[in-house]
Protein backbone atom coordinates (compact mmCIF):
# COMPACT_ATOMS: atom_id res chain seq x y z
CA UNK A 1 0.00 0.00 0.00
CA UNK A 2 1.30 3.30 -1.04
CA UNK A 3 0.87 5.88 1.93
CA UNK A 4 1.65 8.92 -0.29
CA UNK A 5 -0.29 12.30 -1.05
CA UNK A 6 0.02 15.69 -2.43
CA UNK A 7 -2.49 18.14 -2.88
CA UNK A 8 -2.22 18.32 -6.17
CA UNK A 9 -2.95 14.40 -6.28
CA UNK A 10 0.83 13.88 -6.72
CA UNK A 11 3.35 11.98 -5.34
CA UNK A 12 4.76 13.81 -2.87
CA UNK A 13 8.63 13.11 -2.27
CA UNK A 14 11.45 15.32 -0.76
CA UNK A 15 14.18 13.32 -2.64
CA UNK A 16 13.40 14.45 -7.00
CA UNK A 17 13.97 11.82 -9.02
CA UNK A 18 12.71 13.21 -12.29
CA UNK A 19 15.16 15.40 -14.38
CA UNK A 20 18.24 15.29 -12.74
CA UNK A 21 21.53 15.50 -13.30
CA UNK A 22 23.23 12.45 -14.83
CA UNK A 23 26.16 12.40 -12.42
CA UNK A 24 28.33 9.98 -14.87
CA UNK A 25 28.08 12.88 -17.60
CA UNK A 26 29.32 15.66 -14.97
CA UNK A 27 31.61 14.14 -11.90
CA UNK A 28 34.41 14.94 -10.68
CA UNK A 29 32.84 18.44 -9.91
CA UNK A 30 34.71 21.37 -9.02
CA UNK A 31 31.90 22.43 -6.79
CA UNK A 32 29.30 20.72 -5.04
CA UNK A 33 25.57 19.95 -5.59
CA UNK A 34 24.37 19.73 -2.29
CA UNK A 35 26.04 21.14 1.12
CA UNK A 36 24.43 20.31 4.82
CA UNK A 37 25.36 22.59 7.46
CA UNK A 38 23.99 21.61 10.74
CA UNK A 39 22.99 24.43 12.86
CA UNK A 40 22.42 21.67 15.93
CA UNK A 41 23.09 17.99 16.31
CA UNK A 42 21.21 18.48 19.91
CA UNK A 43 17.17 17.61 19.27
CA UNK A 44 14.03 18.36 22.03
CA UNK A 45 12.39 14.76 20.83
CA UNK A 46 13.61 11.68 21.26
CA UNK A 47 12.24 9.41 18.37
CA UNK A 48 12.90 5.94 18.93
CA UNK A 49 14.02 5.41 15.26
CA UNK A 50 16.43 8.44 14.85
CA UNK A 51 20.03 8.08 16.64
CA UNK A 52 19.81 11.54 18.49
CA UNK A 53 16.70 10.69 20.36
CA UNK A 54 18.95 8.00 21.78
CA UNK A 55 21.83 9.95 24.07
CA UNK A 56 22.77 6.22 25.51
CA UNK A 57 24.15 5.39 21.94
CA UNK A 58 25.99 8.63 21.50
CA UNK A 59 27.44 8.23 24.77
CA UNK A 60 29.46 5.61 23.03
CA UNK A 61 30.62 8.02 19.80
CA UNK A 62 33.36 10.41 19.54
CA UNK A 63 29.83 13.13 18.27
CA UNK A 64 29.55 15.70 21.51
CA UNK A 65 26.46 17.68 21.76
CA UNK A 66 27.01 21.16 19.75
CA UNK A 67 25.05 24.00 18.28
CA UNK A 68 27.01 26.04 15.28
CA UNK A 69 28.26 29.05 16.71
CA UNK A 70 27.19 32.03 14.05
CA UNK A 71 30.79 33.07 13.08
CA UNK A 72 32.12 29.75 12.36
CA UNK A 73 28.63 29.48 10.26
CA UNK A 74 30.22 32.28 8.96
CA UNK A 75 33.36 31.60 8.07
CA UNK A 76 32.19 28.63 6.27
CA UNK A 77 29.61 30.59 4.15
CA UNK A 78 32.82 32.88 2.90
CA UNK A 79 34.27 29.49 2.44
CA UNK A 80 31.85 28.37 0.22
CA UNK A 81 32.16 31.38 -2.27
CA UNK A 82 35.49 30.69 -3.22
CA UNK A 83 34.10 27.22 -4.90
CA UNK A 84 34.06 28.44 -9.06
CA UNK A 85 30.09 27.29 -9.20
CA UNK A 86 27.20 28.72 -7.90
CA UNK A 87 26.13 25.26 -4.97
CA UNK A 88 22.22 24.18 -6.14
CA UNK A 89 21.14 23.41 -2.41
CA UNK A 90 22.01 24.62 0.82
CA UNK A 91 20.76 22.07 3.50
CA UNK A 92 20.53 23.58 7.17
CA UNK A 93 19.72 20.20 8.88
CA UNK A 94 22.06 16.80 9.27
CA UNK A 95 22.03 15.12 12.61
CA UNK A 96 19.68 17.84 15.16
CA UNK A 97 17.03 19.94 15.31
CA UNK A 98 17.78 23.20 13.16
CA UNK A 99 15.88 25.74 15.16
CA UNK A 100 17.38 25.05 18.42
CA UNK A 101 20.01 27.36 17.31
CA UNK A 102 18.91 30.93 17.49
CA UNK A 103 20.98 32.22 15.04
CA UNK A 104 19.38 29.97 12.36
CA UNK A 105 17.35 33.03 11.12
CA UNK A 106 20.60 34.83 10.81
CA UNK A 107 22.36 31.91 9.21
CA UNK A 108 19.88 31.64 6.80
CA UNK A 109 19.74 35.44 6.04
CA UNK A 110 23.24 35.28 5.61
CA UNK A 111 23.80 32.48 3.34
CA UNK A 112 21.13 34.12 1.05
CA UNK A 113 22.87 37.61 0.79
CA UNK A 114 25.63 35.81 -0.96
CA UNK A 115 23.57 34.55 -3.82
CA UNK A 116 25.87 31.74 -3.99
CA UNK A 117 23.40 29.11 -3.61
CA UNK A 118 20.16 27.80 -5.68
CA UNK A 119 17.92 27.45 -2.53
CA UNK A 120 18.23 27.14 1.69
CA UNK A 121 16.37 24.50 2.70
CA UNK A 122 15.75 22.59 6.14
CA UNK A 123 14.28 20.07 7.96
CA UNK A 124 12.50 20.33 11.05
CA UNK A 125 10.31 18.55 13.84
CA UNK A 126 8.18 21.67 13.95
CA UNK A 127 7.66 21.37 17.61
CA UNK A 128 9.24 24.66 18.29
CA UNK A 129 7.31 26.81 15.69
CA UNK A 130 5.88 30.04 16.96
CA UNK A 131 4.56 33.11 15.28
CA UNK A 132 7.67 35.30 15.74
CA UNK A 133 10.10 32.13 14.87
CA UNK A 134 7.93 31.45 11.53
CA UNK A 135 8.64 35.51 11.01
CA UNK A 136 11.74 35.56 11.36
CA UNK A 137 12.44 32.51 9.40
CA UNK A 138 10.22 33.88 6.15
CA UNK A 139 12.33 37.18 6.40
CA UNK A 140 15.14 35.44 6.51
CA UNK A 141 14.50 34.29 2.81
CA UNK A 142 14.00 30.15 3.18
CA UNK A 143 13.31 28.48 0.39
CA UNK A 144 11.81 25.17 1.65
CA UNK A 145 11.34 23.52 5.13
CA UNK A 146 10.74 19.99 5.46
CA UNK A 147 8.51 19.24 8.33
CA UNK A 148 8.93 15.78 10.14
CA UNK A 149 5.32 15.82 11.78
CA UNK A 150 5.77 14.01 15.46
CA UNK A 151 2.79 11.07 15.83
CA UNK A 152 1.17 13.10 18.48
CA UNK A 153 0.73 16.90 17.48
CA UNK A 154 -1.98 18.75 18.88
CA UNK A 155 -4.05 21.79 17.57
CA UNK A 156 -1.25 24.44 18.94
CA UNK A 157 1.20 22.62 16.73
CA UNK A 158 -1.49 22.37 13.53
CA UNK A 159 -1.81 26.56 14.04
CA UNK A 160 1.67 27.43 14.37
CA UNK A 161 1.93 25.35 10.57
CA UNK A 162 -0.90 26.81 9.61
CA UNK A 163 0.18 30.38 10.22
CA UNK A 164 4.07 29.52 8.70
CA UNK A 165 2.43 28.28 5.72
CA UNK A 166 0.21 31.30 5.30
CA UNK A 167 2.43 34.19 5.86
CA UNK A 168 5.09 32.14 3.85
CA UNK A 169 3.40 30.46 0.99
CA UNK A 170 4.53 32.71 -1.98
CA UNK A 171 8.37 32.50 -0.92
CA UNK A 172 8.66 29.42 1.58
CA UNK A 173 7.98 25.94 0.37
CA UNK A 174 6.29 23.97 3.23
CA UNK A 175 6.43 20.22 2.81
CA UNK A 176 5.25 18.25 5.69
CA UNK A 177 5.59 14.37 6.46
CA UNK A 178 5.41 11.79 9.26
CA UNK A 179 6.14 8.23 9.69
CA UNK A 180 3.41 5.93 8.91
CA UNK A 181 5.32 2.72 10.16
CA UNK A 182 4.14 3.88 13.46
CA UNK A 183 0.31 5.00 12.53
CA UNK A 184 -3.15 3.49 12.38
CA UNK A 185 -5.06 3.81 9.72
CA UNK A 186 -6.97 6.59 11.07
CA UNK A 187 -4.30 8.20 12.28
CA UNK A 188 -2.79 8.35 8.51
CA UNK A 189 -6.28 10.00 7.14
CA UNK A 190 -6.37 12.61 10.18
CA UNK A 191 -2.86 13.30 9.14
CA UNK A 192 -3.71 14.05 5.24
CA UNK A 193 -6.85 15.82 6.35
CA UNK A 194 -4.78 17.91 8.78
CA UNK A 195 -1.82 19.02 6.95
CA UNK A 196 -3.14 18.81 3.03
CA UNK A 197 -4.39 22.40 3.34
CA UNK A 198 -2.08 24.19 5.46
CA UNK A 199 1.26 23.01 3.42
CA UNK A 200 2.11 23.18 -0.35
CA UNK A 201 2.76 19.49 0.02
CA UNK A 202 2.28 16.43 2.67
CA UNK A 203 3.31 12.69 2.70
CA UNK A 204 3.17 9.43 4.93
CA UNK A 205 6.58 8.09 4.25
CA UNK A 206 7.86 4.61 5.31
CA UNK A 207 10.71 5.14 7.69
CA UNK A 208 14.52 3.15 6.66
CA UNK A 209 16.99 1.47 8.47
CA UNK A 210 19.50 3.60 6.63
CA UNK A 211 22.01 5.03 9.48
CA UNK A 212 25.02 2.47 9.06
CA UNK A 213 24.91 0.90 13.13
CA UNK A 214 22.00 2.05 14.31
CA UNK A 215 18.85 -0.29 15.06
CA UNK A 216 15.91 1.62 13.78
CA UNK A 217 13.45 -0.40 15.62
CA UNK A 218 10.68 -2.60 13.67
CA UNK A 219 10.12 -0.93 10.65
CA UNK A 220 8.81 -1.69 7.22
CA UNK A 221 12.05 -2.99 5.47
CA UNK A 222 10.59 -5.07 2.16
CA UNK A 223 9.61 -1.22 1.38
CA UNK A 224 11.43 1.96 0.21
CA UNK A 225 10.73 5.49 1.92
CA UNK A 226 7.71 6.21 -0.55
CA UNK A 227 6.65 2.55 -0.65
CA UNK A 228 8.51 1.51 -3.46
CA UNK A 229 10.26 -1.56 -4.13
CA UNK A 230 13.53 -1.27 -2.62
CA UNK A 231 16.64 -0.64 -5.01
CA UNK A 232 19.14 -3.00 -5.85
CA UNK A 233 21.93 -3.22 -3.99
CA UNK A 234 24.97 -1.06 -5.81
CA UNK A 235 28.40 -0.72 -5.22
CA UNK A 236 29.16 2.80 -5.96
CA UNK A 237 27.88 5.24 -3.41
CA UNK A 238 26.80 8.27 -5.25
CA UNK A 239 26.63 11.16 -2.50
CA UNK A 240 30.40 11.17 -2.37
CA UNK A 241 30.42 12.75 -5.23
CA UNK A 242 27.94 15.74 -5.09
CA UNK A 243 27.50 16.05 -1.42
CA UNK A 244 29.02 17.56 1.70
CA UNK A 245 28.26 17.36 5.34
CA UNK A 246 29.52 19.72 8.08
CA UNK A 247 28.75 18.69 11.33
CA UNK A 248 27.55 21.25 13.89
CA UNK A 249 31.40 21.64 15.54
CA UNK A 250 32.54 22.41 12.19
CA UNK A 251 34.08 19.10 11.56
CA UNK A 252 33.45 17.69 8.08
CA UNK A 253 31.74 13.89 7.25
CA UNK A 254 32.29 11.73 4.03
CA UNK A 255 28.28 12.33 4.54
CA UNK A 256 25.18 13.09 5.88
CA UNK A 257 24.69 9.53 7.46
CA UNK A 258 27.64 9.42 9.73
CA UNK A 259 25.74 10.48 12.92
CA UNK A 260 28.51 8.87 14.79
CA UNK A 261 31.30 11.38 13.81
CA UNK A 262 33.12 8.36 12.82
CA UNK A 263 34.21 9.50 9.25
CA UNK A 264 35.65 13.08 9.58
CA UNK A 265 37.49 14.30 6.57
CA UNK A 266 38.07 17.75 7.59
CA UNK A 267 37.67 20.51 10.28
CA UNK A 268 36.64 24.07 9.11
CA UNK A 269 37.54 25.14 12.34
CA UNK A 270 41.29 25.43 10.56
CA UNK A 271 40.72 23.93 7.67
CA UNK A 272 39.03 25.15 4.36
CA UNK A 273 36.01 23.79 2.82
CA UNK A 274 37.58 24.05 -0.68
CA UNK A 275 40.42 22.38 -0.01
CA UNK A 276 38.42 19.23 1.78
CA UNK A 277 36.20 18.84 -0.86
CA UNK A 278 39.19 18.93 -3.53
CA UNK A 279 41.55 16.45 -0.52
CA UNK A 280 43.09 13.50 -0.71
CA UNK A 281 41.13 12.17 1.94
CA UNK A 282 38.14 12.08 -0.22
CA UNK A 283 39.67 11.23 -3.11
CA UNK A 284 40.51 8.08 -1.67
CA UNK A 285 37.28 7.56 -1.07
CA UNK A 286 35.92 7.87 -4.35
CA UNK A 287 38.50 5.70 -5.73
CA UNK A 288 37.85 3.25 -3.38
CA UNK A 289 34.17 3.22 -4.46
CA UNK A 290 34.59 3.48 -8.18
CA UNK A 291 36.74 0.48 -7.60
CA UNK A 292 33.52 -0.91 -5.98
CA UNK A 293 34.71 -1.93 -2.78
CA UNK A 294 32.25 -0.01 -1.08
CA UNK A 295 31.02 -3.71 1.08
CA UNK A 296 34.91 -3.41 2.98
CA UNK A 297 34.63 -0.16 3.91
CA UNK A 298 34.09 0.09 7.76
CA UNK A 299 31.73 2.93 7.84
CA UNK A 300 30.00 2.19 4.08
CA UNK A 301 28.97 -1.74 4.42
CA UNK A 302 26.24 -1.29 7.27
CA UNK A 303 24.56 1.63 4.93
CA UNK A 304 21.29 1.04 3.55
CA UNK A 305 20.19 4.58 1.96
CA UNK A 306 21.34 2.70 -0.72
CA UNK A 307 18.35 0.41 -1.19
CA UNK A 308 15.64 2.90 0.54
CA UNK A 309 15.91 6.28 -1.32
CA UNK A 310 18.63 6.44 -3.89
CA UNK A 311 17.50 8.10 -6.98
CA UNK A 312 20.71 7.54 -8.56
CA UNK A 313 22.99 4.54 -9.91
CA UNK A 314 26.22 4.93 -11.45
CA UNK A 315 27.39 1.45 -10.97
CA UNK A 316 27.88 0.82 -14.67
CA UNK A 317 29.93 4.40 -14.99
CA UNK A 318 32.59 3.40 -12.47
CA UNK A 319 35.14 2.55 -14.90
CA UNK A 320 35.00 5.67 -16.47
CA UNK A 321 34.61 8.06 -14.17
CA UNK A 322 37.85 6.41 -12.63
CA UNK A 323 39.29 7.33 -15.67
CA UNK A 324 38.59 10.60 -15.15
CA UNK A 325 39.75 10.78 -11.60
CA UNK A 326 42.78 12.30 -11.02
CA UNK A 327 45.42 9.23 -10.38
CA UNK A 328 45.93 8.24 -6.67
CA UNK A 329 49.62 8.56 -6.46
CA UNK A 330 51.65 7.50 -3.08
CA UNK A 331 47.98 7.38 -1.41
CA UNK A 332 47.43 4.47 0.77
CA UNK A 333 43.45 3.13 0.76
CA UNK A 334 44.61 0.61 3.76
CA UNK A 335 43.03 2.82 6.63
CA UNK A 336 39.69 3.06 4.66
CA UNK A 337 39.08 -0.99 4.36
CA UNK A 338 37.38 -3.06 6.89
CA UNK A 339 37.96 -3.24 10.31
CA UNK A 340 38.64 -6.31 11.90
Amino acid sequence: MVLIIANKEEIAMRIITENRTKLETVIPLSTPFVIFIDPANVCNKSCSYCPTGNPSILNGVNRKPAIMAIDLFKKIIDQCCEFPDKIKTLRLYKDGEPLLNDSFSEMVSYAKRKNKFGSVDTTTNGSILSKAKSFSIVNAGLDRINISVPKNYGNEYLDNVAWLYEYGKSTLRVFAKIAGDYLTEDEREKFLLDFKNITHECAIEHTAPCWPGFDAGSVNLELGIYGQELSEEVMVCPYIFYQMAVNADGTVSICFLDWEYGNIIGDLRTDNIVDVWNGELLDIVRTIQLRKLRPMMFFCKGCRQLQYGMPDNIDRYAVEILKKMKKMEGKSEMSYMRRE
